[in-house]
């Protein structure tokens, strides 16, 4: 097992802590350490480009530069400005990632069509009537909801990346990791997605208090 990235100088209360839902996707990266580099490490291939939308402390992307790709290219996007500046710090904390850049926006906004090689979203996936609305988080300076509260379904803001997926992914070598809770229905969206082309697969899932959380790929069909 490769080693957790540290985190000393997470400011808990205005950056999402790491919990089972990033430690599931560590152990996931891992698993899928074989199929990631036969894919994007191979002599001569273009540098891969890592993005992890809503990077949160930089734990999944310090991880993945460390342990997976560490000569790829990482590019990190979160709202919340405190994630923007903790994310730094843990990859600082952990060895420096090479060619790291965090862009405080709101989710995908300002990616460059076409270029994403691996795309990391641990969305926010909870069910709740509410959605947090960045004019609120500026008054409150309040951002942790935004790592957590997804809409009703806790599907709105996952549903909306997998309808532009297309667009902003490399489909030709291109793969997105993207976690669920059951209560996504991620069978459902898997499914609507293989209808739209793509090729989907669970590559795990952990049941987390009363939560069962899983992690899916898509890879765009030849």
């Amino acid at each position: 097992m490769f080693p957790t990235p540290s985190t000393t100088n997470l400011d808990v209360a205005r950056v999402y802590e790491p919990a089972e839902d990033s430690f599931l996707f560590l152990d996931i990266l891992q698993e899928e350490l074989p199929f990631i580099q036969e894919r994007f490490a191979t002599v001569n291939a273009p540098t891969p480009l890592v993005v992890e939308i809503g990077l949160g402390s930089g734990i999944v992307t310090t991880f993945f530069h460390k342990n997976i790709l560490p000569d790829a290219l990482f590019i990190g996007t979160d709202i919340n400005p405190y994630a923007c500046s903790i994310s730094k710090e843990t990859s600082k904390e952990n060895g420096n990632t090479r060619y790291f850049d965090v862009l405080r926006t709101n989710l995908w906004d300002g990616l460059r069509p076409g270029l994403v090689d691996v795309l990391l979203f641990n969305p926010p996936y909870v069910p709740d009537e509410t959605v947090p609305s960045i004019e609120n988080a500026v008054k409150t300076d309040d951002w942790l909801d935004f790592a957590l509260l997804g809409g009703s379904d806790g599907m709105q803001v996952t549903s909306a990346l997998l309808d532009r997926l297309a667009e902003f992914l490399n489909l030709a070598r291109g793969v997105a990791y993207i976690l669920f809770c059951k209560r996504n229905k991620p069978v459902e969206v898997a499914n609507s997605m293989r209808n739209r082309g793509w090729i989907v697969d669970m590559v795990n899932e952990r049941k987390a208090g009363w939560e069962v959380l899983s992690i899916w790929k898509f890879r765009k069909a030849k």
